[in-house]
């Protein structure tokens, strides 16, 4: 399969996952994002060292995009409604860095997965440690020490997150894992500009008259540049030969990603009384009765899925000629459907009807589209990542494309201000 499919099959499933995930919220919405992202590119790539680690490389993917969802954003997108420039060039700058902090995180975790050799293996405990250091140290010296608050008076873990992607980063240098420091900044370039370019977006829609769930469009936009960054610094580097598998570790991490996450996101988001409220708004006569069958749906898809995720990996450990070419294939599609019929039973999209006044629905296209690409590519070797001119990356590069990130939120801060006289639920910052 061609680089560009690698990418834009990535950046689909990444995107879907994060639209998803705005069903869900915070970090275990987020793992399962993470996950469907790491399973899309390791089938993607055919990369057979790879897809021997496929669970556990895919449960790095999960925990690394978790760990940004921590943190609070929904009064930040209030900023970039207003139409005072500081204001709303804070709001879209600041997005940019929640976007950037999650996809740092993410790319590491799931770069340092990949670069894992028999010679070079991290130490997991000290990363941990030091990450878990860096979050206290940035949080406490930067909110209770400076007092510089981003989202007064929500949630300020972002400044954690900063300490943690940081402790991350210069573990990732003096280790010598700068393939995986690569993953990171890619990563965090595009879902941070995908977050900021998402609402500005939502923010150009929210003039017309068109009644959308442009929120979810944001949110899309989000994983699908974040995917595409992440894909971007994998398939422009070449990479060692893997560390052999754990078995144990496989299995391990496969109940994680299809028990462990499910599970967790089922418990945090299925409420009786929400269901009831969409029962009684679409007129049932038992509501209660509404209630219980999504609870109900909500059981039988996790044991369809688990078992499963299940027969599908023990068939690959059997047959590994067709690992790369079959097994991770369905993993993947098995893990993003799993996710998808979650989100509609959630939402009670199969009472409400599909339609294109509903975002949910562009879910399914959006699926598809990685599936049809990989049916007529099935068959294709792998191009094993090979890279003739590897990009060098220099600070200079770095400053220029920080620089052109820079420019674009000053460019769509001023469309923003010069194209309304304040959006409904705006907030000023100062």
């Amino acid at each position: 399969m061609s680089k560009r499919n690698i990418m834009l099959i990535t950046a689909l499933i990444l995107g879907l996952g994060w639209a998803i995930r705005g069903h869900f919220g915070h970090e275990w919405g987020a793992s399962w994002a993470g996950a469907m992202a790491a399973l899309a590119l390791l089938f993607a790539s055919k990369r057979a060292d790879w897809a021997r680690r496929a669970p556990v490389l895919t449960f790095l993917g999960a925990i690394g995009w978790a760990v940004g969802g921590m943190m609070s954003y929904g009064i930040v997108v209030g900023y970039c409604r207003g139409v005072e420039f500081f204001n709303v060039s804070y709001g879209y700058a600041m997005l940019a860095v929640i976007g950037g902090l999650y996809g740092f995180v993410g790319g590491g975790f799931f770069g340092l997965g990949l670069e894992s050799t028999e010679e070079s293996r991290p130490n997991w405990a000290t990363l941990l440690t030091e990450m878990v250091a860096g979050a206290w140290i940035f949080w406490g010296f930067i909110i209770y020490q400076l007092e510089w608050n981003m989202t007064p008076p929500r949630s300020e873990l972002w400044a954690a997150c900063l300490g943690a992607a940081a402790a991350l980063a210069w573990y990732l240098h003096r280790n010598g894992f700068h393939r995986a420091l690569r993953v990171a900044g890619y990563s965090a370039l595009g879902a941070g500009f995908g977050f900021a370019f998402g609402n500005f977006i939502q923010t150009i829609a929210g003039i017309s008259s068109i009644s959308y769930n442009w929120w979810n469009v944001m949110e899309f936009t989000l994983g699908f540049c974040g995917g595409l960054g992440m894909a971007y610094a994998v398939v422009t580097r070449e990479w060692p030969d893997s560390v052999a598998p754990s078995k144990t570790g496989n299995w391990l991490a496969l109940i994680f990603v299809f028990a462990a996450i499910p599970l967790t996101n089922f418990f945090s988001a299925f409420h009786t009384e929400a269901f009831i409220r969409v029962a009684e708004g679409l007129k049932m006569s038992n509501p209660e009765l509404h209630a219980e069958l999504q609870f109900l749906f909500g059981w039988i898809i996790m044991l369809v899925f688990l078992i499963y995720g299940i027969v599908v990996w023990r068939r690959a450990q059997r047959h590994e000629s067709s690992l790369t070419s079959l097994y991770i294939p369905f993993l993947s599609f098995g893990i993003s459907l799993y996710y998808m019929l979650f989100g509609f039973v959630r939402k009670s999209m199969f009472y409400y009807g599909f339609s294109l006044k509903h975002s949910d629905t562009l879910y399914i296209p959006i699926f598809l589209i990685p599936v049809v690409m990989w049916f007529f590519n099935r068959r294709k070797e792998s191009s094993e990542l090979s890279v003739e001119e590897p990009v060098h990356e220099t600070w200079k590069r770095w400053g220029i494309i920080l620089g052109g990130l820079l420019l674009i939120i000053v460019l769509i801060t001023l469309i923003s201000i010069n194209s309304h006289d304040g959006l409904g639920k705006y907030h000023e910052r100062f």
